[in-house]
Parts: structure tokens; sequence; C-alpha cells
């Protein structure tokens, strides 16, 4: 899969150390290669992930790869955006949306 630039794919395998653990919030696209919407937002997530380094992890993760924590999040949408804060979703967001909007749902939640 091609994954938005500056964004790391992480997998069931690795969403533990990458998401929960992680000190920064995080923003989590389920994605997949059959969505044109998830494509999108390929370039907000590259945007959001440059720009909010400080305050924000933004990571992907595959669902057609990665059925376990697909099935934890009962992710049944493309794109769902999931925000982790402190190893646990905060908030939910379905759907592409433009960068401004994506940021401004966010904010109120970091």
């Amino acid at each position: 899969m091609s994954g938005a630039a500056g964004v790391a794919e992480v997998s069931d395998a690795d969403f533990a150390a990458e998401v929960i653990g992680a000190e920064l919030p995080v923003l989590v696209q389920f994605t997949a290669d059959w969505c044109p919407s998830c494509k999108q937002m390929g370039p907000v997530l590259s945007a959001l992930a440059t720009e909010e380094a400080e305050r924000l992890k933004v990571v992907q993760l595959n669902v057609d790869h990665n059925p376990g924590t697909t099935q934890r999040y009962k992710v049944l949408a493309m794109p769902t955006f999931l925000l982790f804060r402190g190893g646990e979703p905060v908030k939910s967001l379905v759907g592409a949306r433009a960068k401004r909007r994506l940021l401004a749902e966010l904010d109120e939640a970091l």
C-alpha cells in the first residue's frame, strides 16, 4: 500500500507499541487500498503529520492486512480516524474531510 508521505504505517503487531504506548496523542487512519476517499486523505494526513508533529503523531493502518485491530475498535467504514490519547481512543471520525475541518474536530480532543 502506498501510504501518505511522512505518515508511518502500523500493523496489528506493532499497534500497542506505536499507538497505545505513544507519548503524544496519535491519529490513526484506518484505510484500505480499494478506498478512494482514503487515498484522497493522503495529502491532508501528510500535511498534518508535518505541521502538527510537535503535538500529534499520525499513522495509517491497512484494514485488510490488520483485521485484529480493525475488529477491536469496531471499524466498519473507510476512512475512519481514531484519536488516541494516553492509550485510549478519545475521538472517532468517519469519512474524508478538509484539513481545516479535521484539525478543528481534533483540536477539542487534543
